[in-house]
């Protein structure tokens, strides 16, 4: 692990550089960015397929994060002639740069999935006690 020296200088250039950085993570770092591009890693899919492996997505929001995705270059949106027609959604070389950290920080979130409960489970105790 770094040390605390260590870590207090990337604080420090990572603080520098916030006004590069902010504008860039907004755009990946919502709600269903993460989870569009790895449903679209292994193979493009078309809307509805993207919407069905999304479970609570709504389709406003599916259709308003693919445009998202589109105009950042992270997708590209593809017309097939086909009656009715079709749209297939594949992402794009910059949008598979993101798949290792993507995979680390789903892979972080399922090992500390209990944790995050049991840290939540003890706030909410330590509050509900206090207020008694």
């Amino acid at each position: 692990m770094a040390s605390d020296t260590d870590l207090q200088a990337l604080s420090c250039k990572a603080m520098i550089d916030v006004p590069r950085i902010r504008p860039v993570l907004d755009k990946i770092a919502d709600k269903w960015t993460i989870m569009i591009l790895t449903v679209l890693c292994p193979q493009p899919a078309r809307f509805n397929e993207i919407k069905r492996r999304l479970d609570g997505i709504t389709h406003k929001s599916l259709a308003d994060a693919l445009k998202r995705l589109e105009r950042h270059g992270l997708i590209t949106r593809t017309v097939i002639p086909t009656t009715p027609i079709g749209v297939v959604y594949t992402i794009t070389s910059l949008g598979h740069s993101l798949r290792e950290p993507f995979e680390a920080l789903c892979s972080w979130a399922l090992d500390q999935e209990q944790a995050m409960a049991e840290a939540v489970t003890a706030y909410d105790k330590s509050r509900n006690s206090s207020v008694r």
